[in-house]
């Protein structure tokens, strides 16, 4: 019988991208992919270290199939993803029961890792894999709706983020990669597709002609069979108007934007390095409604950066106020190593940043029911 796959993936859309397309280069392999880790030979889990939470609840996903060595059928643990290419060295010395760690750019390497008994236990190269139309990949979702990642890595240089050491610099994908993958995924029967990336709207800037967001989405949506097409992850910075107009006119794009703003505070703007002051902000929320009537817009905030006042937070209270986000969600700051806002002085205490962050939310949940 072939051996059989278990994949567990923690963290955001596009690592679950990744752990698709971990699972098409086993299947290609012959290995067999089930749903159940207790009959599994092989148990791999594809983690998240983004903030301290989710590197907490790898772990103790690691820790917990980490038994079905013992009392299963397990005979090899895999950890891969952002948290291993963060700390693989301590994560060896602390999970002697793993048997191989792989970083973000070894991705297309697992089968061989796997049924090679003189592989090394840990393979971390530099972040600068990026799949491609060519890849196997097997979708982990119903079959209508799929993950479009349509870059890798990121340029930004934001103080409280973590992301660009994990996974390099931007990597976009030419458009036609893109389209010949959303074909594949169409005559599989994909009819939703939604954009990902670390920074959507900096698509193809790494790209030869230096192509734009907008001229993607009008050829994605020519493909035959896709009905609708979302952006994830749309930096605020750089939104041009052909962007608003592709969304506006284009029938297949949906009318809907996740952008992350973070904050509204022009000094804790400056501070996060986001590039953008508030009033850009709000002009450019006022903008999108607009130019794209009907525009659904979700955004994420953070809370207790260092230095953060009441007053910030009042600021912030009322931009979310004015600004009447259909989602919103919001990230107690968490200081990360490696990152300059964790070394910021004034940190907040934690009490206080999740007694703002219930604020916030208490303050959305009016907002999005009245929506409804």
């Amino acid at each position: 019988m072939p051996t059989r796959v278990y994949m567990h993936t923690l963290g955001c859309p596009k690592n679950r991208v990744d752990s698709e397309v971990m699972l098409g280069t086993l299947a290609e392999a012959g290995y067999r992919l089930v749903q159940d880790p207790e009959k599994a030979e092989i148990v791999v889990v594809n983690t998240c270290g983004f903030i301290e939470s989710a590197k907490v609840e790898s772990v103790d996903a690691i820790v917990e199939l980490a038994e079905l060595k013992r009392s299963g059928r397990c005979r090899k643990l895999v950890v891969t993803g952002c948290l291993v290419q963060r700390h693989a060295e301590e994560l060896a010395r602390a999970l002697p029961e793993v048997d191989h760690f792989l970083g973000t750019g070894a991705y297309a390497d697992v089968a061989r890792i796997v049924s090679d008994a003189q592989a090394k236990r840990l393979v971390v190269p530099d972040p600068d894999f990026v799949h491609s139309a060519r890849t196997p990949r097997v979708s982990s979702l119903p079959a209508h709706t799929a993950y479009l990642k349509i870059a890798e890595g990121c340029d930004n240089a934001c103080a409280f983020c973590i992301i660009p050491k994990l996974r390099g610099p931007q990597r976009s994908r030419p458009i036609d990669d893109v389209v010949a993958e959303a074909e594949g995924l169409a005559r599989q029967g994909t009819l939703e597709l939604s954009l990902v990336a670390q920074d959507l709207t900096a698509w193809g800037n790494d790209l030869p002609g230096r192509p734009r967001l907008h001229a993607l989405l009008r050829a994605l949506a020519r493909v035959d069979g896709i009905r609708w097409i979302r952006c994830h992850y749309a930096y605020p910075r750089d939104v041009p108007d052909a962007l608003l107009a592709a969304i506006a006119e284009e029938p297949k794009v949906v009318k809907y934007l996740d952008m992350p703003l973070q904050h509204s505070s022009d000094r804790l703007l400056r501070a996060m390095k986001r590039g953008r002051d508030s009033a850009f902000l709000r002009e450019l929320v006022a903008r999108l409604r607009r130019e794209v009537p009907g525009i659904a817009l979700r955004t994420s905030l953070i809370v207790g950066l260092p230095g953060e006042t009441e007053a910030d937070f009042e600021d912030l209270l009322a931009f979310v106020e004015e600004s009447r986000f259909e989602r919103l969600g919001v990230f107690e700051f968490s200081p990360e190593e490696g990152t300059p806002a964790a070394t910021m002085a004034r940190q907040v205490p934690a009490r206080v940043k999740r007694a703002r962050f219930e604020r916030v939310m208490e303050l959305q949940q009016g907002i999005s029911r009245a929506h409804q």
